[in-house]
């Protein structure tokens, strides 16, 4: 069968700049150079028509807007999409209290999905908290909203603290 067609292209800067300076900056300061166009973004936000919008200490903000091509094979946005905004957001979260020389990574997440994306919910934000920072692991939680305060989905999340 001969089915509609359609192209997006992606453009991103090299993110290994970002990591290479980041390692001589604590996490909040990293960060809100992210924010401030002075070092590039995550590649995965190109994908995700998103961006980092706020940054304090233990809460980041991102927005992102669904597209067509973040679909899945029944007719609305993959899980997948808010998975990723919200391990992004309560993960940078908990990057936020980090001081240089510490990083984190994800140990594990949970995702409650409310009701689903679609390309014509518009534009989502994606707010990520820290609910405990300790020595060997931090937790976090994370919100995914519309621009009226719907919720979509919501979750937390337990980091590894990495001494580097």
């Amino acid at each position: 069968m001969n089915y509609p067609t359609r192209q997006q292209t992606f453009t991103w800067q090299d993110p290994l700049v970002t990591a290479e300076i980041g390692g001589s900056l604590g996490g909040l300061e990293h960060l809100k150079r992210i924010r401030d166009g002075e070092l590039p973004a995550a590649p995965i936000l190109s994908l995700m028509n998103g961006r980092l919008v706020e940054v304090s200490e233990g809460r980041v903000v991102f927005e992102a807007e669904p597209a067509e091509y973040h679909y899945n094979p029944v007719g609305n946005v993959h899980g997948g999409f808010a998975a990723t905004l919200l391990d992004s957001a309560m993960a940078s979260a908990v990057y936020s209290r980090l001081p240089v020389g510490v990083g984190s990574t994800t140990l594990e997440i949970k995702i409650n999905y409310v009701r689903p994306l679609t390309a014509t919910t518009g534009l989502i934000r994606c707010e990520g908290t820290v609910i405990h920072l300790g020595t060997t692991t931090a937790t976090a939680e994370g919100r995914l909203t519309d621009s009226s305060g719907k919720l979509y989905a919501h979750g937390t999340t337990t980091c590894l603290l990495l001494r580097r």
